[in-house]
């Protein structure tokens, strides 16, 4: 059983703000996908994960949304598009904005304890 992580930690550890929520950010982060590609977002991501991306296209929210990621991170302090965010808000999938790089966003991750795909059961 793969252990959850609090959303508030993980906004605390990625120095980040919360875009899109409406209530629908829970205790519910099971890992981390760090991919600005969505053919490697649908391969190797588990649903319940923080999708942590550069891309800010309508296109991310709805590949998160096949893969069940439980939100959306972009990094570098992207704003995505206005789009993106209206189908987020449609789609009920959660946005934060870090201003952090991928590698240090990942790092940081790491280092808090957050698994990636590969390392829970």
């Amino acid at each position: 059983m793969a252990k959850y992580f609090s959303v508030q930690d993980l906004l605390t550890t990625l120095e980040a703000e919360i875009l899109l929520d409406d209530g629908w950010i829970r205790d519910r982060i099971c890992c981390v996908c760090a991919s600005d590609l969505h053919s490697d977002i649908m391969a190797h991501s588990r649903p319940n994960s923080l999708l942590l991306t550069g891309l800010t296209t309508p296109q991310v929210i709805r590949t998160a949304e096949m893969a069940e990621m439980a939100a959306v991170c972009f990094i570098h302090g992207k704003m995505p598009h206005k789009e993106t965010i209206e189908l987020a808000r449609k789609n009920q999938m959660p946005l934060v904005i870090s201003p952090l790089s991928m590698y240090d966003a990942c790092g940081r991750l790491h280092a808090a304890g957050l698994p990636s795909r590969d390392d829970i059961s």
